[in-house]
């Protein structure tokens, strides 16, 4: 394993659905920094790209190339749409995920990950992430298959333990099955159920040779967590990104007794701050996330040891990103005024972790025009698994229509507040689901707090480019004994 400096000094965050697109993470990764995209519902992101027409063909070219071609025939033939999808009709859905799911579904995810991997990688020597949720555990496995097909470099993960990753990461890149514990609520103290992906089983003639395993870094809150990762998982750990509760998307819940503010977001304390001095003691490197896009705070962290920092809002509403240009610019335009905030929602996610919600006003993206949506799941990568009677077991997402919920089993209570993120993430991308009656899903946008000093950055644009956000980051890195490294990622030379 190569030192920290071996290593890029700036991970673009891992946003998604689809927000941390291939060609955000292209632009990153053309730059000599990591490139990281997001796999969270890529299968489904994917069909939708394929049913509104393929624009520009990328996906058919790297489909082209994957190594199971009649995989790749058969998912034109249900999915691609060459005119494109009619205007007011809705997308054709996949299959939700199960414990257990036929081989087609399985190559969908196969096929999804590797394309986006593999277009994120076109055309430069940089290096290339997949971040994947540890809570959305059912596609993981596959999704981690595909990735690895495309010569995914880093895997990155957060949103729980992801304990048994590394482990599945050395057998996947040996083609060789992998399994990790499925989360059942209501399983006995000695029942265990499993999660198990065969990669030989999509493979006519047998697989090729190994694969590249790719470094995994995983994304912490506390000291104990990387401790016992690093000592625990079921193979290498080669890094963390250290996450602060000011990032956006998911937060880890404050550790200890759950207090507060009168705002009604949680209040975080000296526990939720991790010690990097115990950090620098591992020996691995690491990377600072939540309120790290600043050249002063790159410049800071890597004083303090680390390898770099991660960056996820800046990124976010760069030409490059995912999110629709009229968010981007609603957004950017708020900002010239004053501050954009960013609410911490303890109710938001049916995971059950804290979620950042931009809090926009009179656009189509603000919080009062997502309360008027009708509850539907109909993606359900935020579904819990559950012991039913019986034995069998089921599937429930507090984020269903409350009567569906309540009759699996569920809480009233955990109903209260929850939004549909698999659907309104994926209208944040401008692929928004059309429902009954022509209603067309609701967007609502994630940030970290540092939404609020983006006009700091953009100086009052409404468009950037992601080059721009890492000249920004490393212009405070000149004259310090950091920007020479900063030149040689780059693959440049001082002048």
């Amino acid at each position: 394993m190569p030192g920290a400096f071996a290593h890029p000094m700036i991970i673009q965050g891992g946003m998604g659905i689809g927000v941390s697109d291939w060609m955000l993470a292209r632009a990153v990764s053309l730059r000599g920094q990591l490139g990281v995209v997001s796999g969270t519902a890529l299968d489904s992101l994917f069909v939708r790209r394929l049913q509104d027409g393929d624009i520009g063909g990328h996906l058919r070219r790297v489909m082209a190339d994957f190594p199971m071609p009649e995989v790749s025939a058969e998912v034109l033939r249900r999915y691609f749409l060459e005119e494109g999808r009619p205007a007011g009709v809705p997308y054709k859905q996949v299959p939700m995920y199960k414990q257990v799911v036929s081989k087609v579904r399985h190559q969908l995810t196969i096929l999804a990950n590797y394309c986006e991997v593999r277009l994120a990688k076109e055309g430069h020597d940089g290096v290339v992430g997949i971040n994947l949720l540890t809570k959305v555990q059912m596609p993981n496995l596959g999704s981690l298959y595909g990735a690895m097909l495309a010569g995914v470099d880093y895997v990155l993960m957060g949103a729980g333990i992801p304990k048994e990753i590394p482990g599945a990461l050395d057998r996947l890149a040996e083609h060789q099955p992998a399994s990790i514990k499925l989360d059942v609520e209501g399983l006995g103290r000695d029942e265990v159920e499993y999660l198990t992906f065969d990669p030989r089983e999509h493979w006519i003639g047998g697989p090729p040779s190994a694969l590249k395993r790719p470094y995994f870094l995983p994304i912490i809150a506390s000291n104990s967590l990387a401790v016992m990762l690093a000592r625990k998982a079921t193979g290498r750990v080669d890094g963390f990104v250290i996450e602060g509760p000011t990032a956006g998307g998911h937060n880890a819940p404050p550790r200890g007794e759950l207090q507060i503010d009168a705002a009604g977001e949680p209040v975080y304390g000296e526990r939720d701050v991790v010690d990097l001095d115990k950090m620098r003691e591992m020996g691995l490197p690491f990377w600072i996330a939540g309120s790290a896009g600043s050249p002063e705070r790159l410049r800071e962290v890597l004083d303090l040891g680390a390898a770099g920092v991660q960056v996820g809002t800046l990124f976010a509403y760069a030409n490059e990103s995912g999110i629709a240009r009229e968010y981007k610019e609603a957004v950017l335009r708020e900002s010239q005024t004053h501050p954009v905030r960013v609410f911490t929602d303890l109710r938001a996610s049916p995971t059950g972790f804290p979620f950042k919600v931009v809090q926009l006003g009179g656009t189509v993206a603000s919080e009062p025009v997502y309360q008027a949506r009708e509850r539907v799941c109909d993606l359900g990568y935020l579904r819990t698994a559950y012991r039913m009677e019986g034995g069998r077991l089921g599937y429930r997402c507090a984020a269903e229509p409350v009567d569906t919920y309540v009759k699996k089993g569920g809480e009233l209570s955990e109903t209260v507040g929850r939004k549909c993120l698999c659907n309104a993430l994926m209208a944040d991308i401008g692929h928004a689901q059309v429902r009954d009656g022509g209603e067309v899903e609701k967007p609502l946008l994630t940030s970290g707090d540092d939404l609020a000093l983006i006009n700091r950055f953009a100086s009052g644009r409404t468009e950037y480019s992601a080059s721009d956000v890492i000249d920004f980051l490393l212009s405070g890195l000149a004259g310090t004994e950091h920007e020479e490294r900063a030149f040689e990622m780059e693959g440049t030379e001082r002048q």
